[in-house]
C-alpha cells in the first residue's frame, strides 16, 4: 500500500541523528562494541535519582483507588498544582494550575501548542542549528517553517528574526541551553526579543522548548524565558533532568501574560486529547507530583566536556565548550562535516553532522556515553584530523 507523499518526502529529509544510531548499530555488529564509540544520540547514560525511584515504588505500593482510569485533559489537577507553584518559585509569575498541561514529553507539548495555534500555512521561525524534529513538529500542523541564522556565537539575532516576521508569523521557537550548540541565551537578548515582539503589531508565541534547562555548567544560569518575554508557552520534560528519557513525562505551561489565555488553554485541553496522546502516563504524574524539583548530578557530565574538550583542543580541533546541554558543537577540519563524518566512523568514532542540524560545518557530539569510551575514543579523533589535513592539503 502506498504511502502519502508528505511522508515519503519526510523519510529522505529524516534525522540525521537516527542514521549514525543505526550506523553504530551496524558496526558494532561487524566490529564488536569495544571498538565504536558512539556519539549520536543524547540518551541520557546517569540513572534517575533514588528519591524519583523512591516515589515511584510508592506510587505503585499505594494502589490509589482509579490512578490508572480516565482523567481530565491537561492531566491531574494536583500535579498541575505543584508544577505551577514550581513555575510561580521560578519565574515570579502567576502561573496557575489551568494554566498547565501535563504531556508525552517536550515533543507532545510542543506538539499541542503547535495544533493549537496553527493555521494551514502560518509561519513559525526557527534559529539555526535547530533539533531537526522541530521541521516535522511544525508541518504535523500544516505550518511552514521559516529558519534565522544564529550570529557568529549562535546567539539569537533579534534584527534578523524581525526582517523574517510576515502576516503569517505565529510562533518562534527558543531552544536554551541550546542542541546541538550548548549555548545559553542570556536575558539582555530575550528581553531585546519581548521587545521587539511587542512592537511588531501582532500576537506572536515564543515556544520555549526547555528540556536541558537543569544542564547548566561553570556556575552560570538559564535566565527564565518566561521571566523576559510576555508571550511564552513553555515546552517542558523531565527526560534528562531526570534521566528518564524512555517515560515520555513533560509539560506545556502558558504563561499567565498571554493574550486570549482563556481561549488559548481550551484549545491546548482539545488538542491535548485529539492528538491520541490523550494524557501523561498517570503513574508518572503522580512521581512527578512528589519530585517535580529533583534532577541528577550533572557535575559528571561537566566532568566529561571537560576532558573531551581538552582532548580535542590538544589535537589541534577548533573547540568552544558548551555552556548547557550535554553536547558538543565541533567545528569540522575541513568544510565538508558529512565527509569528516565518514572519516571518523572509518575509526569507530559516530558523529552526527552538522547539516543535519541546518549549520554545515559541524558535528555534534553527545556527551551521554561512558567516560571509559570518551578516553578511548579520542585516539579515532586524532586519526580522522590527521587524515582530513591530508585531504585539504
Amino acid at each position: 500500500m502506498p504511502i502519502s507523499r508528505a511522508i515519503a518526502q519526510q523519510l529522505e529529509n529524516a534525522s540525521w541523528i537516527r542514521r549514525m544510531f543505526e550506523e553504530g548499530v551496524r558496526l558494532k555488529r561487524e566490529r564488536g562494541a569495544d571498538k565504536v564509540f558512539d556519539f549520536s544520540l543524547g540518551n541520557p547514560d546517569v540513572e534517575p535519582p533514588a528519591e524519583v525511584l523512591d516515589a515511584l515504588r510508592r506510587v505503585v505500593a499505594a494502589d490509589r483507588p482509579g490512578s490508572h482510569g480516565y482523567m481530565p485533559n491537561p492531566g491531574y489537577s494536583e500535579v498541575r498544582e505543584t508544577v505551577a507553584r514550581k513555575l510561580q518559585r521560578e519565574t515570579g509569575l502567576a502561573f496557575a494550575a489551568d494554566d498547565v498541561f501535563m504531556t508525552i514529553g517536550a515533543a507532545g507539548a510542543c506538539n499541542v501548542i503547535l495544533k493549537s495555534i496553527l493555521d494551514p500555512g502560518d509561519e513559525v521561525i526557527v534559529l539555526t542549528p535547530f533539533f531537526p524534529e522541530y521541521q516535522f513538529y511544525i508541518a504535523n500542523h500544516s505550518g511552514r517553517m521559516v529558519l534565522v541564522d544564529t550570529d557568529d556565537t549562535f546567539l539569537p539575532d533579534v534584527e534578523k528574526i524581525a526582517a523574517a516576521i510576515t502576516p503569517r508569523t505565529r510562533a518562534i521557537i527558543l531552544n536554551s541551553p541550546n542542541n546541538p550548540t550548548g549555548r545559553i541565551y542570556p536575558e539582555i537578548i530575550l528581553r531585546e526579543l519581548d521587545q521587539m515582539l511587542a512592537q511588531a503589531g501582532q500576537h506572536i508565541v515564543v515556544l520555549s522548548d526547555e528540556p536541558y534547562k537543569s544542564y547548566v555548567y561553570d556556575g552560570k544560569r538559564q535566565p527564565e524565558v518566561a521571566s523576559s518575554i510576555s508571550n511564552t508557552a513553555i515546552c517542558y520534560s523531565w527526560s534528562k533532568s531526570m534521566g528518564l528519557a524512555g517515560e515520555r513525562i513533560g509539560y506545556l505551561a502558558l504563561s499567565p501574560r498571554l493574550p486570549d489565555l482563556a481561549a488559548l488553554r481550551g484549545a491546548c485541553a482539545f488538542s491535548n486529547r485529539t492528538l491520541g496522546y490523550i494524557n501523561a502516563p498517570a503513574i508518572w504524574q503522580w512521581v512527578i507530583r512528589e519530585t517535580a524539583d529533583t534532577t541528577i548530578d550533572i557535575a559528571l557530565y561537566e566532568h566529561k566536556r571537560n576532558i573531551l574538550c581538552a582532548a580535542l583542543s590538544a589535537i589541534g580541533y577548533d573547540v568552544t565548550p558548551p555552556e548547557g546541554s550535554f553536547y558538543i558543537f565541533l567545528k569540522t577540519p575541513i568544510p565538508d562535516d558529512i565527509a569528516f563524518t565518514r572519516l571518523l566512523a572509518n575509526d569507530g568514532v559516530l558523529a552526527v553532522p552538522g547539516t543535519g542540524f541546518g549549520k554545515s560545518g559541524y558535528i555534534r557530539l553527545s556527551l551521554t556515553i561512558p567516560l571509559e569510551q570518551i578516553q578511548n575514543s579520542i585516539a579515532g579523533f586524532e586519526q580522522a584530523f590527521l587524515a582530513s589535513r591530508k585531504l585539504g592539503a
